[in-house]
């Protein structure tokens, strides 16, 4: 229990000090609660004492009064702390996951669901807002105020106080049991949870292949048993914790009748007070009060570390950047030194050497599943490599911080994302404090700024996510604007124009062309008109270097490089007669 208390307080990180400063404002409105007890008090000794006068009530008022307008100020203060600690700290957590998978290695990406990691920046973090809040404060403070109200009856009279500890103490064994049952079902309850939000992600990803296949029967099967898994965890849950909670009420009740039959056999053996039997027979049902509310709490916990653990599992992951430092290199050439690669127990590239010196342009081409894509995310350490060394002007990209490194670079993928926001703001992206007339140049020269003016709201306009809004061309050419955005003096394009509509294609090209003006180019490339003018051009197969050299030098040697143009050359000029 107190080992989840400390898990806690260290996941709130800066807001833990907030967050502990509620729980004082708990434990005093507590306090002025009790007061409403010592009025009781007051008046019950003076009836005891045959004794009550207008002062009596005055004193008793004037102590409800204070107990009221005191509970109603700390609650409010307490409120106000632990829930801006609460949302702050769950914030937090969201940009920091956020932070933290941009220095991921993409390996992470593939070894891990897509389920798993929307889970813990959404719905797991969620849980741990939407529980939080009146799990710890009602826990703390139930245990705090019956062990002061329990140390108080000691003092009062030691026999009836053993009692009031005995039923403390074993309520928390009871809750220790029920601590331990739910330690062992949390993590299986985030597991059927995590389950649930990767069949709902690959359920709406994989609508239009649901639709065309008529495959609604099988993806639904696979959410209804993913639903049915969650219900089955939650039911198991709850059938497990009401045992242990009737069991909690039990045992504090059963203490309190025996401290209220101990107080009378005390009282008609003469060895107490009328008043003090009267005053521990109202405290039976007093001192257990937080705490019996806070029981039902306490099966909580296990539930709020499991949730906690998946999200420092993020953390735990390996970060790319540790080790690098910020650094200008003294030029842009690019260095592959033996590298081997692979993706799980799949080699992808093997033994591969190369150069691309600065200012040059280096056109990869080869059979798909040849590694030409992995072999430009290297460069960017998307990627690490198995062994050998991948170096930006001399230096190995691992001794770079990833922002460093990735300064230098500028991508154009060919399948490209844009984020449910303002055309402006995806453009921003590539530099994120660039002025709008910086954004509007970038789109001049991408040639998009026509398109973005004829929209109705122009710079303005929110796309929708990934862009689904545009026409393949148009999201291209505000991809090359965000990358023109940034000017960054290396440019890797990755068949940049393979999906393109033929009307688009000139207007794609020129803004290619402008982009890439006295840059170090990388591209990959079918089109014949794209390659032959690279510097060099390397010809990937299973992973290696099958060939190399300019288009004319390769169409002189026999080669996969010829026959690959002489096939398309064939597919060009082939016609129906």
């Amino acid at each position: 229990m107190f080992d989840a208390y400390r898990r806690f307080f260290a996941f709130a990180g800066k807001q833990a000090g907030t967050w502990k400063k509620g729980l004082v404002f708990e434990f005093l409105r507590s306090i002025f609660e009790a007061f409403q007890f010592i009025a009781l008090l007051i008046v019950l000794r003076a009836l005891v004492e045959q004794n009550v006068t207008a002062a009596t009530a005055w004193v008793a008022f004037g102590t409800m009064a204070v107990s009221v307008a005191g509970a109603a100020l700390f609650w409010y203060l307490a409120h106000n702390s632990e829930g801006q600690a609460n949302y702050r700290m769950c914030g937090d957590k969201r940009i920091h996951i956020g932070e933290r998978m941009k220095y991921m290695p993409m390996g992470y990406f593939n070894s891990q669901s897509l389920g798993a990691l929307t889970a813990a920046a959404t719905t797991t973090m969620e849980e741990i807002e939407g529980m939080s809040f009146a799990v710890i404060a009602r826990t703390v403070v139930g245990i705090i105020r019956t062990l002061v109200f329990t140390v108080a009856i000691l003092c009062l009279d030691w026999r009836v106080g053993i009692v009031f500890l005995l039923g403390v103490l074993l309520f928390l064994w009871v809750n220790a049991g029920l601590l331990k049952k739910s330690r062992q079902l949390s993590p299986e309850r985030i597991h059927a949870q995590t389950a649930l939000v990767d069949a709902a992600l690959e359920y709406i990803q994989g609508m239009s292949v649901v639709r065309a296949f008529r495959g609604s029967r099988a993806a639904e099967k696979t959410m209804n048993e993913a639903i049915g898994q969650t219900e089955q965890k939650n039911f198991k849950l709850e059938r497990k914790r009401i045992p242990y909670n009737v069991l909690e009420q039990i045992v504090l009740r059963v203490a309190a009748v025996v401290a209220i039959l101990l107080s009378i056999w005390l009282f008609l053996q003469g060895s107490m007070s009328l008043f003090t039997c009267l005053m521990m027979t109202v405290s039976a049902f007093l001192v257990y009060s937080e705490l019996e509310s806070a029981g039902e709490m306490f099966f909580m916990l296990p539930m709020i570390d499991a949730s906690i653990s998946q999200v420092d599992a993020i953390d735990q992951a390996p970060r790319m950047d540790e080790g690098g430092s910020v650094r200008t290199p003294q030029n842009r050439d690019i260095t592959f030194d033996h590298v081997d690669f692979s993706y799980g127990e799949r080699k992808i590239i093997q033994d591969v050497s190369f150069t691309v010196p600065e200012g040059t342009t280096t056109a990869i081409v080869g059979p798909s599943g040849s590694g030409k894509t992995t072999l430009t995310s290297l460069m960017a350490r998307f990627w690490d490599v198995d062994s050998g060394s991948v170096k930006l002007g001399g230096i190995d990209v691992k001794d770079y911080a990833l922002d460093s490194l990735m300064s230098n670079f500028s991508m154009v993928f060919q399948t490209v994302y844009l984020f449910n926001d303002s055309i402006e703001n995806n453009i921003k992206f590539g530099k994120p404090d660039a002025t709008h007339d910086e954004v509007v140049a970038a789109a001049r020269a991408a040639r998009c700024h026509d398109f973005i003016s004829a929209l109705p709201e122009g710079y303005d306009t929110v796309i929708g996510e990934g862009g689904a809004t545009l026409s393949g061309g148009e999201r291209q050419r505000l991809s090359i604007a965000r990358a023109m955005l940034k000017d960054a003096p290396v440019v890797i394009l990755d068949e940049a124009t393979a999906n393109v509509d033929p009307e688009n294609e000139a207007d794609l090209q020129e803004a290619i062309e402008a982009l890439t003006g006295g840059k170090t180019i990388i591209m990959i490339a079918h089109r014949l008109k794209t390659v032959r003018r690279a510097d060099q051009i390397l010809v990937l197969e299973h992973g290696r270097i099958a060939q190399r050299g300019t288009h004319e030098k390769l169409m002189q040697e026999p080669g996969i490089y010829a026959d690959f143009i002489h096939t398309r050359q064939k597919a060009v000029n082939w016609k129906i007669s």
